[in-house]
This record gives structure tokens, sequence and C-alpha cells, in this order.
């Protein structure tokens, strides 16, 4: 009560603070109003009728104040997303139109001199060839990771799929997606956030997981688009606050779904595996869309 207390008497007075006691003067100047009039009838009904009316001008300003106010973190949360893709975007214009044309100038010039060079230098010009070639591929493929551009083209299902497909191509990971619905009508963010986390799942069960068997189920349901990530690895222990406890692949997973206003359940233990789950709900705008399409195979 003491710290309440000291939280209204603090100066200068917060927003929410002003409003309530603006109000709380309001109120206070109505009744007095109206006891005097009834007491001595000597206050001008007009001026009641004034207090009244800015009584109610003020109830309606602070209730519209406070539904404003409701809305501010979720639009913070999507600029905040948007920003995120945006540089993402930047990034991977970057790598692929500056650097991955300096490196294809510089494998066009290491072939020219192979075709010049004396036999003894052969198999060291053949060395940088190749690893100019290796590095040009590093390169396309971060750009691809940073922005999957086939989202907008292909869709949700068959970005997946040609991640999953190039990503572990040459490893000993046995993969499956399960995709029994169309994905078609899905908002932009939404895709990309699923995306996203799938492919931060992925990355970790490459580096740490050591899985055997990974699998990836999509479904759209009434309530939302629901991502299903399980494997077969070592396992960790979830920490409650991932980003404090260094588990940044799981806070950033956490962070998206938080921004769209989901659920993440992270269930795992040492030696027994991860399984995600993952809740977007739709948005009004996309709920009669979704639950159009929903039955559609």
């Amino acid at each position: 009560m003491y710290a309440s207390l000291k939280s209204l008497i603090t100066w200068p007075p917060s927003r929410e603070n002003a409003r309530r006691f603006t109000l709380v003067l309001c109120v206070l100047a109505t009744l007095g109003s109206l006891l005097a009039y009834v007491v001595s009838a000597r206050l001008p009904l007009g001026l009641l009728a004034l207090d009244i009316a800015a009584t109610a001008c003020v109830w309606v300003q602070y209730r519209l104040s406070r539904k404003s106010i409701k809305f501010q973190p979720q639009e913070l949360a999507d600029r905040l997303l948007q920003v995120q893709e945006n540089e993402r975007h930047r990034l991977s214009r970057e790598l692929h139109d500056d650097i991955g044309q300096l490196l294809t100038a510089a494998k066009l010039q290491s072939d020219w001199l192979k075709r010049r060079l004396p036999e003894d230098l052969q198999e060291q010009c053949k060395v940088l060839c190749d690893t100019l070639d290796e590095t040009l591929n590093k390169v396309r493929d971060v750009s691809a990771i940073l922005n999957p551009r086939q989202l907008t083209s292909l869709g949700l299902e068959a970005s997946l799929r040609a991640h999953l497909l190039k990503t572990l191509a040459n490893t000993p990971v046995n993969w499956s997606l399960d995709c029994q619905q169309r994905l078609n009508g899905i908002p932009e963010e939404m895709a990309v956030a699923a995306f996203r986390i799938a492919q931060e799942a992925v990355t970790n069960i490459l580096r740490h997981a050591q899985a055997k068997n990974l699998l990836i189920r999509v479904q759209r349901l009434p309530q939302g688009l629901t991502l299903l990530i399980s494997d077969d690895g070592l396992g960790f222990a979830p920490a409650a606050d991932p980003a404090r406890e260094g588990q940044r692949g799981m806070a950033g997973m956490a962070e998206r779904i938080e921004q769209l206003g989901g659920t993440l359940s992270v269930i795992s233990e040492p030696g027994k595996g991860t399984r995600i789950e993952a809740l977007f709900p739709w948005a009004p705008r996309a709920l009669e869309r979704a639950s159009t399409n929903k039955v559609m195979r």
C-alpha cells in the first residue's frame, strides 16, 4: 500500500495518474455542485449541466486513451518485426550484389590466370579457384537465409521443403515435412515467422542435437496456424528466460511468436529429444479467410 501511495504522489505524475486525478476532480466537482443544488437551490441548473457534460467528456477521453494505450505494445512489436526483416533484406541484398559480384570477378580472374600459369603452379591455382567457388556458394546460401524470396512466390510449404532439401542434403538426418492442408492465404508476417522458427530449429539440430530423425508439421486450425518441430536428438534443459541463459536461438523464437500474439511451447530433456510447438493466432482480418480455406485439400 505504501508503494502504491508513493507512486501516486511522485512529481511530475505519470499520464495515467494525471488522467485519474483529473477524472476524480471532475467527479467531486459534479457531486459538490449537485449537493449545493439539492440543499440550497442556489446553483444554476445550467452550471450543473455543464459540470455533468465536462465529466462525461473526461470519462470518454479516459476510456479512449486506455484503449489506445493497450494497442501501443502490439504496434511496437509489429514495427520491430518489420525493422528486423528490412535489415535482413538489406544485408541479403548487399551480400548478393556487392560481395557476390566481387567474388565472381575474383573467380573470373583466377580462371584467366589458371590458363596462363606454368604447370608447377596449376595445382595452387586450382585450390584458389575451388576456394572462391565455395566462398561464393556460401555467400549465396547466407543471402538466401537472410531473405527467403521464395516465400512470396512459392509459399510457406514449398519454401520449407526447399530449405530442408538444401540444408539437410549431406547430413545423416532423416526428415519429414507434413502439410496436410493448403497453406495459401497466410499473412506474410505469419509465414515469415513460421519459416524463421523452423529455420532456427534446423540450425540448432545440426549444431547441437545430433538427431537422426526430424519431423516438421504445419497445420491450419480454426484458432490459428500451428507449427510442430520434433527431433530425437540429445535434447537440452529449456530455460525460463532463454535470453539470460544464453539460448539465443530459443530467445529469438519466443520473441517472434510473442510479437504475433502467439504461444510457444518447448518440451525437452537431456537425452530425450526436443519438441517445439508454436501457435500463430489468426488476425481478425485473416480469420474469415482462414476458416474458408482450412478444409481445402
